[in-house]
């Protein structure tokens, strides 16, 4: 069970914190962080914002003011269940969750997983079940073990990433609009007004891709449109991209960049990529999209279908608890409001992999760090009910597998 630690003063959470994960791991991190952010603004804001949680941490104490901010809050509270949960397990359990806060800070992972076993374990004893740790205290394939009125289940904690579900990946595209962002300014240069590419890419757009069969690089997009440029090209055409450089009327130029930007989001929805470059004189703006609407909640379908085999015991009815991650507040209301996550996770309810399911939970990181919005449901989640599982109708169970909505 969860227990709140004796007080911790705010300024010494962040040593308690480092603490866990070794301070060489922390420093290492921190290096790490600081050369990616290296790189060109887009891609260094989104390393940040990626990494959010741990710059955060390292900037604590923070001033006065910042608690009363709620993801400041929300983040502190989370911190201390850490150190209390860690104070509370058996050695091997301490050294399986220094090895989780230790997974999180290398590569490109996060500590939102080792966070959102937290949250979903508070969320639980709040709800009336006792909470057992068994992945950390046991080395179970679950992670979390309720139990209330005699009837236990067994909990996954899992992370996906949105950007599975993208053809045109959001940090490949950063890292395309900081690579030709030198260019759009030597073109702008000898002009006057507001230009807007638009791009069509039936292929996609990913860091890794092979070749044009297998999408586009940021490099290889970058070399094109260059050439498109160069060339004085208002249009070029092929399997792999489809491209038109049109003029904007005189009054988006004078505009601003925040404005133009909010009118093409409006045009063209949360799914495309957008960036601006401008100067005194004028602005050229891009939109990208993919040949395809983006499938994030079948990402999250094909990752909740490849769980249960390896994660669930079958013994016990299984709840899977995802974290969407890689996704802004926008993208994930469009989500909600199309019924697009709610579609995919009755669709997988209703499959021969649900078998041993008897609910699935959706929540991102934003309802991680108490900002869930009007369209979360209860505790800031996302919950959908398998009808099918024999224990579905269990009353000891209800405040956990009910449909939120």
């Amino acid at each position: 069970m969860l227990h709140r630690p004796p007080a911790v003063p705010r300024a010494g959470l962040r040593d308690a914190f480092v603490a866990l994960a070794g301070t060489q791991v922390w420093a290492g991190r921190l290096r790490d962080i600081a050369r990616r952010s290296e790189c060109g603004s887009r891609v260094a804001q989104a390393v940040r914002q990626r990494h959010a949680i741990e710059l955060t941490i390292d900037r604590l104490p923070w001033p006065a003011a910042a608690p009363c901010l709620p993801a400041a809050r929300r983040l502190t509270e989370l911190i201390r269940a850490v150190i209390a949960l860690e104070r509370r397990l058996p050695p091997a359990g301490r050294y399986r969750l220094g090895e989780a806060i230790q997974a999180g800070l290398t590569a490109d992972a996060t500590l939102a997983p080792v966070f959102h076993l937290v949250r979903i374990a508070e969320l639980h004893e709040q709800r009336g079940f006792t909470v057992h740790f068994a992945g950390l205290c046991d080395g179970a394939p679950f992670d979390l073990l309720l139990s209330r009125g005699g009837i236990a289940a067994e909990v996954v904690c899992d992370t996906v990433s949105a950007e599975t579900g993208r053809d045109v990946q959001r940090t490949a595209w950063l890292d395309f609009a900081d690579r030709i962002e030198p260019d759009l300014q030597r073109w702008l240069a000898g002009r006057r007004g507001a230009y807007l590419l638009r791009m069509t890419l039936p292929l996609g757009l990913r860091p890794g891709a092979a070749d044009e069969s297998d999408g586009l690089t940021p490099t290889m997009l970058h070399h094109r449109i260059g050439r498109m440029l160069e060339r004085g090209c208002r249009r070029e055409d092929d399997a792999a991209a489809v491209l038109r450089l049109d003029p904007l009327p005189a009054a988006a130029a004078q505009s601003g960049g925040c404005s133009l930007l909010a009118q093409l989001r409006r045009e063209l929805g949360p799914e495309a990529h957008l960036c601006l470059t401008s100067d005194a004189h004028g602005a050229f703006a891009m939109a990208a999209r993919a040949g395809r609407a983006n499938e994030v909640g079948a990402a999250v379908h094909r990752r909740m279908t490849s769980l249960p085999p390896t994660r669930l015991t079958g013994t016990r009815p299984g709840i899977l608890a995802m974290l969407v991650e890689d996704i802004d507040r926008l993208e994930w209301r469009s989500l909600l409001e199309r019924l697009e996550l709610e579609g995919e996770a009755r669709r997988f309810l209703i499959g021969a992999a649900a078998r041993a399911v008897v609910a699935v939970s959706c929540a991102s990181r934003s309802e991680l760090l108490g900002l869930a919005g009007p369209h979360t449901g209860d505790g800031g989640e996302l919950r959908f009910r398998n009808p099918g599982h024999p224990a579905a109708a269990l009353a000891a169970l209800a405040p956990a597998v009910l449909s939120s909505v």
